[in-house]
């Protein structure tokens, strides 16, 4: 559009303006200007650390290892960096901050790393006697959620001692240390006695963490009930007991852009029907699944709403108090819960399942539901809908599981 005759061209410098024009290679935009300004900060911040210069002195590998854990871009920092850094490291630099901050971050980016678990776990041993339940909650947690138990021979026995020490002192640390403990199987009976005594309780409860606690503890008492047949001490009463995992975990809420349930759920729809099947179902005592089946004898899938979708908890077993014994129901129906296990739901770079997600899939196979779990490799694979469908056919088929005018 031209400007109309004797306008002034506002793109025209002002008088008191110096120009400067870009020669080659040069930015046309003003080289102290705020877009250059940021970029410049960006490319200095993309940077790897410079090498110190004579007049810094040279950083020992305690103070690298911190300084790796304290930088928030993850990927900067590789383990191969943590791993010779900590070799490198002086005994006396090895601080309670820095371990936990080493524990952190394994916990937070999934990395199921044995020689810094290894060290985590000798450091626990080494440093028993000063450390609190505080801290130890803290050292203690990457073991739960990587589903890794250290070779470190006196690993178990010291957090037993811990716990002996401390479990007055800080209820939500111990409770805290105990769930590391639950996911790994290696519940001690003599912390679990304390937890469930009525002097425990009544000290946590109205308190600020009561409700935490209280959900920690209705988790441990179903261990107690799946897990420890021989156990004999006191347990959670029955009005102190709150559901355990009633919707789904948070890294599922906060990635459900990415996961695969919606077109599962899509291919189900089409393939079953809506009447036969459940989504985000949460069953006794407050596990959620992802969808839930129920079979008859025959192998026909049956409408939800027909049948009781729960099985009952505490299981009736075979044999009591056998720890093979399988749970019965009064009648034949058969629950089959689909397991969705997407990427995040691993240790990174492995197929390991975090913690949190075996030990759900162990307890709700104790409890009696048939577990057909749906691999994200295998789900990733399917190109539309029409391949997902006939994948979760195959599935299905493959359980024996009828449906339609054949299977009711």
């Amino acid at each position: 559009m031209r400007r109309p005759r004797g306008e002034p061209d506002s793109r025209a410098p002002r008088p008191t303006e110096r120009v400067t024009y870009a020669g080659p290679g040069e930015s046309c935009f003003p080289s102290d200007g705020p877009l250059l300004c940021a970029l410049e900060q960006e490319r200095r911040s993309r940077l790897p650390p410079k090498p110190p210069t004579p007049h810094q002195p040279a950083t020992h590998g305690g103070q690298r290892l911190e300084m790796a854990l304290s930088c928030p871009h993850f990927l900067r920092y590789p383990r191969q960096h943590l791993i010779r850094s900590l070799a490198e490291a002086r005994a006396e630099d090895l601080t309670p901050h820095v371990m936990v901050l080493l524990a952190q971050h394994l916990a937070r980016h999934r990395l199921r790393e044995p020689q810094l678990l290894e060290a985590i776990a000798h450091f626990l041993v080494v440093e028993e006697a000063q450390l609190n339940s505080k801290v130890v909650q803290k050292l203690v947690l990457p073991f739960g959620r990587l589903n890794y138990l250290p070779q470190e021979q006196q690993f178990l026995p010291c957090l037993e001692r811990i716990l002996a020490r401390e479990a007055g002192v800080a209820p939500l640390a111990t409770v805290n240390i105990l769930m590391s403990l639950c996911q790994l199987q290696c519940l001690p009976l003599r912390a679990l006695q304390f937890v469930f005594s009525p002097s425990f309780i009544n000290h946590i409860s109205g308190t600020p963490p009561s409700l935490i606690v209280r959900r920690y503890l209705s988790l441990l008492d179903t261990a107690v009930e799946l897990e420890l047949p021989g156990y004999r001490g006191p347990r959670l009463p029955q009005r102190q007991r709150v559901p355990v995992f009633p919707q789904p975990l948070i890294t599922d809420r906060a990635r459900c852009k990415y996961s695969h349930k919606d077109i599962v759920a899509e291919g189900l729809r089409q393939l079953l029907g809506e009447e036969k099947y459940r989504r985000d179902l949460t069953v006794p005592p407050g596990y959620c699944t992802d969808f839930l089946l129920c079979v008859g004898s025959s192998g026909a899938v049956l409408p939800v709403r027909t049948q009781d979708p729960f099985l009952p908890y505490p299981p009736r077993s075979c044999q009591q108090g056998h720890a093979d014994s399988k749970p019965t129901t009064q009648d034949s129906t058969q629950r089959v819960v689909l397991m969705l296990r997407e990427r995040w739901h691993f240790c990174r770079d492995g197929r390991v399942l975090l913690g949190s997600r075996a030990l759900r899939e162990r307890h709700l196979g104790l409890m009696g539901y048939q577990l057909l779990p749906l691999p994200f490799e295998e789900l990733e694979s399917q190109r539309g809908l029409p391949q997902l469908k006939s994948y979760l056919r195959q599935k299905l088929q493959a359980l024996g599981l009828r449906w339609g005018p054949e299977g009711g």
